[in-house]
């Protein structure tokens, strides 16, 4: 009997819609949209999914007749400490055995997949995502249920894409169709939602998919609408100004906001580096311990347990005494990197608004106490300042003013927004130079600011550009001969070898200049040994090429010797600066030219034709009349007109088909469209043939 397989069923679905769909005829817009459609109808979904799952996990761990925060409150102290524990005793195993991208709060995942596997995710993450997120919520963690819903949302747009065999380039605007969507769903703001995907899941505001964006936002919204209602994520009171002058005091809101978006940046990847590299406990078994912590926390502090959104409708309401509120931001900061850094499963938005409504009671009372006649209330500072901790650790103020915007619909708090907003992003972004998404991202080594060139050198290994074939210098070769090896060879530096193939040091040709005067009194008196440079690294098969380019330029070398693995000395080759280069090269048009080949042939038919090279491209055109009921060989297209038929799409009784590579003594038909490749004058000229 044949195993059954997941993957396989997946692939034989995808054939047949991408089948089903070519014969549709779909324009390549079209498709976008229906596609886009799906995901934030998926995504709405997921969001109500989620929604319900973190609501039965917690009536399970702490129920009661109140909100969470009334229910952890009335439990049992035993309850409270078992609760996390026995929350991160089931996530800690489901993460690390399943789905380690579930791990953390999510997003820095998702746009990792963007930069390296142009989009690709597992499906099986939003699955362990939202159960190992609905735990950890639901048991007591402190951590958010946005950031799960957008690492969701983007895992199913991924995976709708590879259904229907999208190209790299529409992949990754599919993720984005999918964060909008989660984002829009877990706030009732399909804007923001839309706005989010653009500036920190795909980093471009220029995309230009964005239409598809919007409408995942927009239907993941109506589906929570339909199903939940029209609600709000949070209790906003009417927002007030007291005065024009009040103004500045948002200024200065703003500067408190982005000192506390670093302090939370830094515990949390403090924590994080804690726990993973200096704790040592099994990875497992370590959501256990931070479980405890969080446990003896929620014995004095409960309101940082779960997500919060009890305590925020607090301060919103200006209800907050403002030493509890201070004291809460410390505590809320240090209970969320705990949660995180264990191996918890969340988000970091609702901590981040969480912390920003603390801020903003701290800060609303005591200036209302001072000049209690020009300023507003707390609860209005609070709102404000939720704003300004997203924007100051998420380095998208635009998301940030939108979201609170989208939560009150009210004008008047448009500018303090964002003033405060711009403010805490500036002074965060003085203190560190990273968000809270992209400083996982550089401490794994992915580049950001740069673009995508290093992160494509860093896809490219040792093992697939390095060569066999090397000049090299035995240890024992006199100078005579280390002379007539250097002249004869390339480079300008050699590898110098004993008997066993074992790489005992390197031999600079700047090195034996001094003596080349010499050179017949030293011959028989000097050998390799004496003359080599013991100061040098060699680079493993399995490395990329982009820590090969930091040796050589380190070294100055223009090649470096290659063993089978880190901890070997034995020489299999060497790579050269060069080589990389062309691989490099090779890498970049690859993925230009199959991408959008990819979507020029394809059944959502966005374009006719791809350049790949000056001049010349590759064309999908119309069968010209003069060429129908005839043989290829009888038209002898290439001699004729220059070009050359890479394949012909015709129509069959079961659709239509592309014939690969066509017999010379294949008849065109009428509706034959064919794909040829040659010089832009010379398909333009067959373009226009009647």
């Amino acid at each position: 009997m044949e195993k059954f397989s997941p993957n396989k069923i997946f692939k034989e679905l995808s054939r047949k819609t991408a089948d089903m769909l070519e014969r549709a005829k779909l324009t390549e817009h079209t498709f976008m949209i229906i596609v886009a459609i799906i995901i934030g109808i998926l995504a709405g979904f997921s969001a109500i999914g989620i929604r319900a799952m973190i609501e039965f996990f917690s009536e399970l761990s702490f129920p009661g007749e109140g909100n969470l925060l009334e229910n952890i409150m009335s439990s049992p102290w035993y309850i409270i400490i078992l609760a996390p524990v026995i929350g991160g005793l089931i996530v800690g195993p489901l993460i690390y055995f399943f789905a380690p991208e579930a791990k953390g709060h999510g997003v820095p995942e998702v746009m990792q997949a963007i930069l390296l596997k142009g989009g690709n995710i597992r499906p099986r993450v939003a699955v362990i995502k939202a159960l190992a997120s609905a735990i950890s919520i639901g048991t007591g963690g402190s951590v958010g249920r946005e950031g799960p819903i957008i690492q969701i949302g983007s895992s199913l747009g991924s995976t709708v894409g590879q259904f229907f065999r999208v190209p790299s380039k529409r992949l990754k605007t599919l993720v984005g169709c999918g964060a909008a969507a989660g984002i829009a769903a877990a706030f009732n703001a399909p804007i923001a939602g839309a706005l989010f995907a653009v500036e920190i899941i795909l980093m471009d505001f220029a995309v230009a998919q964005f239409s598809p964006i919007v409408i995942s936002s927009v239907m993941a919204t109506v589906i929570s609408h339909h199903f939940e209602g029209d609600f709000a994520a949070f209790q906003v009171p009417p927002y007030e100004m007291g005065s024009t002058v009040e103004i500045g005091f948002y200024f200065l809101l703003g500067a408190v906001s982005g000192l506390a978006s670093y302090l939370f940046i830094k515990l949390l990847y403090y924590s994080e580096d804690l726990f993973e590299n200096r704790i040592n406990f099994p990875e497992y078994f370590k959501p256990v311990l931070g479980g405890l912590v969080i446990g003896m926390i929620g014995l004095y502090f409960p309101h940082v347990m779960g997500v919060g959104y009890d305590t925020i409708n607090i301060a919103l309401h200006g209800n907050m005494v403002w030493k509890l509120a201070i004291l809460l931001l410390f505590v809320k900061i240090f209970a969320t990197s705990v949660t995180l850094g264990s191996g918890g499963s969340g988000g970091i938005f609702a901590p981040s608004l969480f912390m920003g409504a603390m801020v903003g009671a701290f800060f609303g009372t005591v200036v209302h106490d001072l000049f209690p006649d020009i300023t507003a209330g707390p609860g209005a500072y609070a709102l404000v300042a939720m704003g300004g901790l997203v924007a100051g650790t998420t380095r998208a103020p635009i998301t940030a003013i939108i979201i609170v915007f989208e939560l009150t619909n009210d004008y008047h708090i448009i500018l303090p927004l964002m003033i405060t907003c711009i403010i805490s992003m500036i002074v965060s972004s003085k203190l560190s130079r990273e968000s809270i998404y992209t400083l996982k991202l550089v401490m794994r080594g992915i580049q950001i600011k740069e673009g995508t060139e290093i992160n494509i050198m860093e896809s490219i290994y040792v093992k697939d550009v390095y060569t066999e074939k090397f000049d090299y210098i035995n240890l024992n070769d006199n100078f005579s001969q280390v002379v007539n090896k250097i002249i004869q060879g390339r480079g300008r530096h050699f590898p110098v070898l004993d008997s066993n193939g074992i790489i005992r040091g390197v031999i600079l040709v700047d090195t034996i200049k001094d003596y080349l005067f010499e050179r017949d009194s030293l011959q028989n008196l000097l050998i390799a040994e004496d003359i080599m440079s013991t100061n040098f690294e060699t680079i493993a098969l399995d490395d990329n090429c982009q820590t090969a380019l930091d040796i050589m330029s380190k070294y100055k070398f223009d090649n470096l010797p290659v063993t089978e693995s880190a901890g070997s000395k034995k020489v299999i080759g060497v790579i050269w600066r060069n080589d990389i280069q062309d691989a490099y090269n090779q890498e970049v048009e690859r993925r230009e030219i199959s991408s959008t080949l990819a979507s020029s042939i394809s059944m959502k038919e966005p374009e006719t034709s791809v350049t790949f090279l000056e001049g010349y491209s590759i064309s999908e055109i119309k069968t010209p009349k003069s060429f129908v009921n005839k043989s290829i060989r009888e038209l002898n297209i290439r001699a004729k007109y220059g070009v050359d038929v890479l394949s012909i799409k015709t129509k069959e009784k079961r659709g239509e088909t592309i014939k690969a590579i066509p017999s010379p003594d294949y008849v065109i038909k009428e509706n034959d469209r064919l794909v040829i490749a040659g010089e832009v004058k010379n398909i333009n000229i067959l373009k226009n043939l009647d």
